[in-house]
């Protein structure tokens, strides 16, 4: 066994990270769109930020799909770094969306 990920396995870290980035991004620019009361910004950013994570679940696949073929991925701080970055972005969306909705209650009161 290698003591490094293969350069498959190293672009699916990498885009896990980058798309986990953009989401949390993403996510982060419909919260001040529904600050400013443009809640067809916020909607177009919440939809991007749930584009942007269903790539980086395509990678995070790929990399278990692979591991379950018998070809297992060095254990590196990146990889670590990639599933930590995917999970907060994902809780970070989750909530972005609640933080919209509330925006939009209370510009309907």
């Amino acid at each position: 066994m290698s003591d490094a990920m293969s350069q498959e396995q190293l672009e699916a870290v990498m885009g896990l990270i980058i798309n986990a980035g953009n989401a949390k991004s993403d996510a982060m620019e419909a919260i001040q769109a529904a600050k400013t009361g443009d809640f067809a910004l916020a909607q177009e950013k919440l939809e991007a930020a749930d584009h942007a994570l269903v790539e980086a679940h395509h990678s995070q696949t790929g990399l278990l799909t692979e591991e379950a073929s018998g070809t297992p991925m060095t254990l590196t701080l990146l990889a670590v770094h990639s599933q930590d970055h995917l999970m907060t972005s994902i809780t970070f969306n989750d909530m972005a969306k609640e933080v919209v909705e509330l925006y939009k209650r209370l510009g309907n009161e």
